[in-house]
Parts: C-alpha cells; sequence; structure tokens
C-alpha cells in the first residue's frame, strides 16, 4: 500500500511540475511556412532568329533561341500571427534578373517582401513590397496556366513598393495605396503612384470581376494612368474563362504644358479546359496595339503596331509537385517586327517551348 501511494505522490508532483511549464490554455507559437519553386525550360523559334537580340521574342522571361534555360529558383516564407503578418518572397535566376530590371546587375531578387496588420477582419494595412494587382497573369509560373507570357504583362507593372489598404465587405473588397513609381523598389524623389482596386465575388465565386488602377508621375515630365480589368469564370469543374482588358495612357509635360494623350491598350481573352485532374489545355489570344509607340516594341516602327498573339498550351501534372508545359505560339503583327531565317523583316512567326515545374 505505502508504494502505491508514493508512486501516486510522484506522478501528482510531476504533472504539476509540467504543467507549471506549459500552462494549459497557452497557444503554441505560429510556425514559419516555407513554400518554393524552380522552374526550366526549353524554347525554339521556327524562323531561327538566333542572331537576333530579341530571338523574335517580345514579352517576358523567354527571350532564348534554341537553348535550355533555367528559370527562376524562389523561396517563400510565411508567418502569422493572427493579427499580424510577415512575407519574404525570394527569386533567384534569369527570372528574378528580368523581374527586378531596375535593380541593375542581379540576379537575385527580392519579389516579395511585406508586413501586413489586421485592424479587423474586414480591414487590413500592409507595407513593404507586393506583387502587383494589375492584370490576369502572376509572376510565379506556376500560378499562370502559359508559360510564355503576355504583352499586356510583359509591358504592365510586375510590383509595387508602398503601403495600401484594403477593406472587404461580403462579396465586395476594396484596396487603396500610395506606392513608388511601377517597379522601384527605392525611389528617392518626390513622384509616387496612387493604386486602387474593386472586386466583387459572385455565385460562390464562380464569378469575380476586378478593376484596378494605377497613376502618378515617374518624373516631372510625364503622368501616366492605367486602368485594368479582369474577370474570371468557372463554368463547370472541366471549363473556366478567363479576360483581360487594359490601357496605359501617357501625357508629356513641358515647360508646364500637357501634351498630347498617348496609349498602349490590350485585350486577352483564356480558355481553359482540364478533361482529367493530371490534363488541362488553355487558349490565350491577346490583341495588342500601340499606335503611339509608348512601349519598345515598336520604337523602330514609326508608324506603330498592333500584335495579334495565340497561345496554346497544356499542362501535365506527372507528379503531385511536378507540372509539364508545352506550348506553341502564333503571333502576327500588321509592321514587321520579327526576323526571317535569312535576315529579313517579316509580320509573323511560331515558336514552341516546353517548360517543367516543381513547386514544393
Amino acid at each position: 500500500m505505502l508504494q502505491k501511494i508514493i508512486a501516486i505522490g510522484t506522478l501528482c508532483v510531476a504533472f504539476s511540475n509540467l504543467s507549471a511549464q506549459t500552462p494549459p490554455f497557452e497557444k503554441p507559437a505560429p510556425k514559419v511556412l516555407v513554400t518554393g519553386y524552380a522552374d526550366v525550360y526549353y524554347r525554339y523559334n521556327f524562323d531561327n532568329a538566333a542572331t537576333t537580340a530579341n530571338k523574335n521574342n517580345y514579352t517576358s522571361f523567354t527571350n532564348s533561341q534554341n537553348s535550355f534555360e533555367l528559370g527562376m529558383a524562389s523561396i517563400k516564407l510565411e508567418h502569422n500571427t493572427g493579427k499580424i503578418g510577415l512575407v519574404a518572397d525570394l527569386g533567384f535566376g534569369k527570372r528574378a534578373e528580368e523581374f527586378a530590371y531596375n535593380d541593375a546587375n542581379t540576379r537575385a531578387a527580392i519579389k516579395q517582401l511585406y508586413i501586413s496588420y489586421a485592424i479587423t477582419d474586414k480591414l487590413k494595412f500592409t507595407a513593404g513590397t507586393w506583387a502587383t494587382h494589375v492584370g490576369y497573369e502572376l509572376v510565379d509560373p506556376y500560378l499562370n496556366r502559359n508559360y510564355s507570357m503576355s504583352y499586356m504583362f510583359s509591358y504592365g507593372p510586375f510590383s509595387h513598393t508602398g503601403i495600401k489598404a484594403e477593406y472587404t465587405a461580403g462579396k465586395h473588397s476594396f484596396m487603396l495605396g500610395v506606392a513608388n513609381p511601377t517597379d522601384y523598389h527605392s525611389a528617392n524623389f518626390s513622384a509616387k503612384y496612387v493604386i486602387g482596386q474593386y472586386a466583387i465575388s459572385l455565385l460562390d465565386e464562380k464569378l469575380k470581376f476586378y478593376i484596378n488602377y494605377q497613376g502618378g508621375k515617374p518624373h516631372d515630365s510625364a503622368i501616366i494612368n492605367q486602368i485594368d480589368f479582369v474577370a474570371s469564370a468557372t463554368l463547370s469543374s472541366k471549363f473556366s474563362i478567363g479576360f483581360n482588358a487594359t490601357e496605359s495612357m501617357y501625357r508629356a509635360v513641358q515647360l508646364a504644358k500637357k501634351g498630347p494623350m498617348n496609349d498602349w491598350r490590350g485585350e486577352a481573352i483564356y480558355l481553359n479546359y482540364d478533361p482529367t485532374p493530371t490534363l488541362g489545355f488553355t487558349l490565350r489570344s491577346e490583341v495588342f496595339m500601340d499606335n503611339k509607340i509608348i512601349t519598345p516594341l515598336f520604337t523602330s516602327t514609326p508608324a506603330g503596331g498592333n500584335v495579334f498573339a495565340n497561345t496554346l498550351s497544356a499542362n501535365i501534372k506527372a507528379e503531385k509537385n511536378l507540372t509539364i508545359i508545352p506550348e506553341l505560339r502564333y503571333e502576327r503583327c500588321t509592321q514587321p517586327i520579327f526576323t526571317s531565317k535569312d535576315g529579313n523583316a517579316i509580320q509573323n512567326t511560331i515558336s514552341f517551348l516546353v517548360a517543367a515545374i516543381y513547386r514544393f
């Protein structure tokens, strides 16, 4: 009997010490969520424009010819205490270098680095650098169904650095912020941009609409305003559709006088079909119009021009973490901006690529 009493007493003391060390109602410390990906690709232009600087490619991240290329290795760290959150999203490689084109001579880029504070469950403030709200496509390839990028993405903003407020009210959400000029992590001058978004989600989030804006004076001699519209609809478990229309307006300012309004604009539709959980197809058809010569695309063409680009991509999920994307792209321009095998200027070109993306 004495031995039993001693054993019970020992257990009670041990439990008391354990309870004192770990209060029963103390929440465990939040963990750091680590995710990432890496992508590689091969691209071949059938006009074999190996000797031209642009390789018959005028959009982001795929400027190569008959070459195996490294895209980007990316690592993302997230920590959240409930009200306060931190995101550090880093990229390394050629894709990161093009993304951070304002940061000279670097293949290591801060894609996103921001702190957020949720004052209530409806109102949140964010400060730092984050991916743009403008457009349909995103910089991380696993978030897009086409591997090559659209013209609208390539000539629009990639990221914003500043502060923004986001408010959610049922099906509606609003965002308003102040940021450095497009894609500048550091801007030691007075010019700042205003950014904004209104979004609505309908039919149990099967139908979504976004109206996006950015505008300001990147320097004393220009005013830029961009208005962007995005819509997405899930029609069934196998078929969905996306749409993006955008216009970027540029007005020069000289001697306190505003010059004429110039602009580039574009529209794209995305048709998505998923016959099985491991196989999907996407057709992107885009019209990009720059008759006022705002983008670098038509700098050698005084009349400006329009591009009609069609991209058919397959998404093959070989494993849970691995996606293979073979892609065929046809482009036609109203001006001869492409180069043929014999070095002549031509109006249309065809390219093929295949990409592999591993995500964890």
